[in-house]
């Protein structure tokens, strides 16, 4: 039987690392859980490096993943007003905003052993920037992201390229990266001010674009195969949850219609059809790899995110 709570104690049971870490202590932080948001955000801060980059464990290679706990320490430093969080908080922010590597026209790159972008990015950082009042920064952010990967073609994004070279490293419209684009947008979209309309506009665009570009491939069982337009690949359905997100997120807040809602729904009765009797959300993009259908800490996180926008938009 179905258990919210047990997809929740799962998630705090898996091993982390840093965006997984960022990814879930904003899923409890949407969900009203704001004690389990803030311990998560204390404990990225103790897992900081010296040059800022937080909730560390493994491969340092990560530029733009130690920012996705971002929102939830500025959570943290507004409740507590802690010295030593603030403290994390601006080392954290003087990374994003100047010492981690990027192109000479400032797009910050997702590793700092390549000049990459990923399009997991979209998702790390610039909500984290939005949150934290640079509107600019992370718009910036995400037209450079958007530049470098979007295929005219498809609709859709691709997943890394070389900025150096201009070669993709994968240019597979892989469905879990979309996902963090769409989500990560919707996020922004939503943090932005009145006067940036024009703005907010362009994101709506496209988060609309790839919503549209998506839903052809949808599987009759409401889930997607692993690179969207690729039906050799595995199906999976953590994309199908950061659609349905982004989708209840985006009527919830007003600026998408409600035409999308019955394939949301499609989305989630199939990710709600995948969770064992211990929580575990099943045939996600799987760790620790994700070259399979398995388990993993960002497909715990993503269905409380989108259980909770569903409830808040039926609410």
């Amino acid at each position: 039987m179905y258990d919210f709570t047990k997809v929740k104690k799962a998630a705090l049971s898996m091993q982390r690392y840093s965006w997984e870490q960022g990814v879930l202590a904003q899923a409890f932080l949407e969900s009203g859980d704001e004690d389990t948001a803030l311990f998560m955000a204390v404990e990225g801060a103790n897992r900081q490096l010296s040059d800022g980059r937080c909730a560390h464990i493994g491969n340092p290679g990560a530029v733009t993943d130690p920012c996705a706990i971002g929102e939830a320490l500025l959570f943290a430093c507004e409740k507590t007003k802690d010295p030593d969080l603030l403290h994390t908080k601006d080392k954290l922010l003087n990374w994003a905003l100047l010492d981690a590597p990027r192109t000479p026209d400032g797009i910050v790159y997702h590793v700092d052993y390549a000049p990459e972008i990923w399009v997991d990015s979209f998702y790390m950082l610039p909500p984290f920037l939005a949150r934290a009042g640079y509107y600019n920064d992370a718009l910036k952010q995400i037209n450079g992201y958007w530049d470098a990967l979007f295929q005219q073609d498809k609709r859709l994004l691709s997943h890394q390229r070389n900025l150096e070279t201009g070669v993709f490293v994968r240019k597979d419209a892989w469905g879990v990266g979309n996902g963090w684009a769409m989500a990560g947008m919707a996020r922004v979209i939503d943090l932005l001010p009145d006067a940036y309309a024009k703005e907010k506009q362009d994101l709506i665009t496209k988060v609309i674009t790839l919503l549209d570009a998506a839903i052809p491939f949808q599987m009759e069982n409401g889930m997607f195969h692993d690179v969207l337009d690729d039906p050799s690949t595995f199906p999976e359905v953590n994309f199908s949850q950061m659609f349905a997100y982004t989708v209840f997120r985006g009527i919830l807040s007003g600026w998408l219609s409600r035409a999308y809602l019955p394939i949301a729904e499609h989305c989630r009765r199939a990710a709600v059809s995948q969770v064992d009797d211990y929580g575990l959300v099943r045939n996600v993009c799987g760790m620790p790899h994700f070259d399979r259908p398995f388990v993993a800490p960002e497909g715990q996180a993503f269905h409380i995110l989108m259980e909770s926008a569903c409830a808040a938009l039926h609410s």
